[in-house]
């Protein structure tokens, strides 16, 4: 049987491919970001749903990455998990300053 993890590495050779995954690399973090909140407040999904008045199925397609949340959802999320939202810019290296 192949594992998704040997996939993946196949595919990361694949130019196209690589740029789609580097792509996302934000949207990753945040939901690795919200995972880890949720698991260090040791909370379930439905725990954390229920804090946060809503269900299950939406905590999971934040923490999946397949939906993008409003500073207001990350704040209720922050309540919930007992944490302090804070948002930051920070300078790319990839890109010249105008």
């Amino acid at each position: 049987m192949t594992k998704i993890r040997d996939l993946h590495t196949k595919w990361l050779e694949d130019p196209a491919y690589r740029a789609d995954y580097d792509a996302m690399e934000e949207e990753f973090a945040l939901a690795s970001a919200l995972i880890e909140a949720r698991a260090k407040a040791g909370l379930t999904q439905e725990e954390l749903a229920r804090r946060m008045k809503t269900t299950q199925s939406v905590v999971a397609r934040l923490e999946g990455g397949r939906a993008r949340p409003s500073t207001r959802t990350l704040e209720r999320i922050a309540k919930a998990t007992g944490t302090r939202l804070k948002i930051s810019f920070e300078s790319d290296p990839s890109r010249p300053t105008p």
